[in-house]
């Protein structure tokens, strides 16, 4: 989109973990739901955008170390439509840098919003967490670079094999890059604890980790074709997709389909003798 893009994390705190793992469909449903209805709120009530925001919003479980950490990703442009008024509006940077909404706002908004949302699911909560919680929000530019780091963890797991180093003894040993030194580091575990690490990031069956919102959803289509006219965008269609060649079984060579048949759905057969049989013999 023609606008700067930013990225939000919304953290869910270390007190509330506990309570992730024993529902995380819930607790899960409700990091997505919430971190978009607090991007969504704010940009309908800043004077510069109010409108309705497009977000793209993937959910990760871990850390780099594998341990559990619940934390949502948005990548969204600082940019709004409204519906109504036929308008798109961008957020440009001030002189200082790159802005979008205050942090500890963000955060403030995020907490209300979860805890209301846990305790109408009728789960409870712990005695103790924290009243203040960490959203961050930083300029990505133009998006290209934070997308290509969120695909990553989509398709490859949470640790590539080549990552892991040593395995012998009843102890494996990872490597990873620390956060915060940009070093690798290594980590050596047994092989028991190891897999407890992996499998404590397994989603819910049909939960789904990467999602859209707002006009960036596919199924916004009356946004996405009024989109096109304010930007004066027209959409090329994708040439097809050449088709992979299909190779003689006899000389292994690239065969040319000349002629094609599709098979009727009904068949009209010739009664075989069996038939004849029995039709003579009801008879």
């Amino acid at each position: 989109m023609p606008a700067g893009y930013f990225l939000l994390t919304f953290t869910l705190p270390a007190e509330l973990r506990a309570l992730a793992r024993a529902h995380q469909g819930i607790v899960y449903e409700l990091l997505m739901q919430c971190s978009w209805q607090t991007v969504r709120t704010f940009s309908q009530n800043d004077k510069r955008l109010e409108g309705t925001p497009g977000a793209i919003a993937v959910l990760h479980t871990n850390t780099r170390r594998l341990d559990y950490h619940p934390h949502v990703h948005l990548v969204m442009p600082a940019a709004a439509i409204d519906g109504k008024r036929r308008q798109w509006r961008t957020k440009q940077p001030k002189a200082k840098g790159a802005y979008l909404f205050n942090h500890k706002a963000l955060a403030k908004v995020f907490r209300a919003k979860i805890l209301a949302g846990i305790e109408a699911a009728g789960l409870t909560l712990p005695a103790r967490y924290p009243g203040q919680w960490v959203v961050d929000c930083k300029s990505v530019g133009s998006g290209a670079k934070a997308l290509i780091y969120l695909g990553r963890y989509l398709y490859r797991g949470v640790i590539r094999e080549k990552d892991i180093v040593a395995c012998r003894d009843g102890q494996v040993c990872f490597r990873y890059c620390d956060a915060k030194t940009k070093a690798m580091s290594c980590r050596t575990v047994t092989g028991a604890h190891f897999l407890w690490l992996v499998l404590q990031h397994v989603l819910p069956k049909g939960f789904r980790r990467a999602r859209n919102f707002g006009f960036l959803h596919p199924n916004c289509k009356r946004l996405i074709a009024l989109l096109h006219v304010l930007l004066k965008f027209v959409p090329v269609p994708l040439p097809p997709r050449p088709r992979p060649p299909v190779p003689c079984p006899c000389c292994g060579a690239a065969m040319r389909i000349v002629k094609t048949r599709i098979r009727p759905l009904f068949q009209t057969l010739a009664p075989g003798p069996t038939a004849t049989v029995a039709a003579a013999g009801v008879h």
